[in-house]
């Protein structure tokens, strides 16, 4: 298993713009039309990681609790389906329906949304604000395959929570790590 760690954006980064096909809905889809009112998540992950499916079911908790409040999420994949047929996009949806994601599941052809996003892993997070300025990026908590701590999210939870309530962000804020991104 690869373990790489996130490139750490810089905060305040704006969210760059992109248009991308939902393997859920079929539809092309634009992150204005897609982003909270409160806030954005944007996640890249994929099927295949280890990593990724380790957190699935906090990542599908995640969306079900902040939507409500004003928090998009967007989960966007970006890996070479070329060489790891597993991550296509017909699979991706039933990776979405099967993990009960309640949010698109995006798929990026080209790579050039993870470059935009300088994203490195799978799975890779960024909280954006309401004028989508970045505010986190990184782990979604200390937890790995294997390691023995429980997932919990709490880093990011952490970080949205805060947002909502209008308080700080620690700015000390820990990479993720996973498999890099699959580049063409």
């Amino acid at each position: 298993m690869a373990r790489t760690p996130s490139n750490m954006l810089p905060l305040g980064t704006l969210a760059p713009e992109f248009s991308l096909p939902d393997t859920v809905s079929g539809k092309t889809l634009q992150l204005q039309e897609l982003k909270g009112k409160q806030g954005t998540v944007i996640l890249f992950i994929c099927n295949h990681c280890p990593f990724v499916k380790h957190v699935n079911p906090e990542i599908a908790r995640l969306g079900n609790t902040y939507q409500d409040q004003g928090i998009a999420f967007v989960a966007i994949s970006s890996n070479d389906v070329q060489n790891y047929p597993e991550d296509a996009p017909e699979l991706m949806q039933q990776v979405a329906k099967t993990e009960g994601y309640s949010f698109p599941y995006l798929y990026d052809e080209t790579q050039e949304v993870a470059k935009a996003y300088d994203a490195a892993c799978t799975p890779d997070f960024y909280l954006f604000d309401a004028a989508l300025k970045l505010v986190y990026r990184g782990q979604l908590d200390d937890s790995r395959p294997g390691n023995g701590i429980p997932v919990t999210g709490k880093d990011l939870r952490g970080a949205i929570s805060a947002l909502l309530a209008g308080s700080p962000i620690t700015e000390d804020q820990k990479p993720s790590i996973g498999c890099n991104i699959k580049w063409k």
